[in-house]
């Protein structure tokens, strides 16, 4: 696992630390020249992270664990995006979604999660053309 420095100016209690790299299989849409990431923690809750560039830090991506937020799901995710990440065991699979903060409500975009194997460390952020996910899901934290 590769590791990289990363000087977060996010927030005053966090300085350069270093966090394992995740590399992405295939680039984000809109986003073709960035395929090194870290995940970093913002909250102690785990309910909020960056999902930051490292060539560029002030790229970064708000994201959540889907499970904080919604029960019930857990979307197919398609053998091409698998293959991508080099066919792992379902239990080695995390998922986060890109948030959106509006005005009224912060919403999730449920239709394009960001999928990471966490042993290799690759992650691809799968389309599910064809489902009738939302790309937009208020989200309400569970009650735990």
């Amino acid at each position: 696992m590769s590791t990289q420095a990363v000087t977060r100016p996010l927030e005053d209690r966090m300085t350069t630390m270093s966090l394992p790299t995740i590399h992405l299989a295939a680039p984000m849409p809109g986003f073709p020249a960035h395929r090194r990431f870290v995940l970093v923690r913002l909250n102690e809750e785990g309910l909020l992270y960056a999902f930051t560039s490292i060539d560029n830090p002030d790229l970064r991506f708000l994201v959540v664990p889907p499970e904080k937020f919604f029960d019930n799901y857990s979307p197919e995710i398609p053998d091409e995006a698998l293959a991508l990440l080099g066919y792992p065991d379902a239990e080695d699979l995390a998922m986060m979604l890109v948030i959106t903060a509006g005005k009224d409500a912060t919403a999730a975009n449920l239709m394009a999660p960001i999928v990471i194997n966490q042993v290799n460390r690759m992650a691809v952020q799968v389309v599910l053309a064809g489902s009738e996910m939302p790309v937009r899901a208020v989200l309400t934290k569970k009650n735990r």
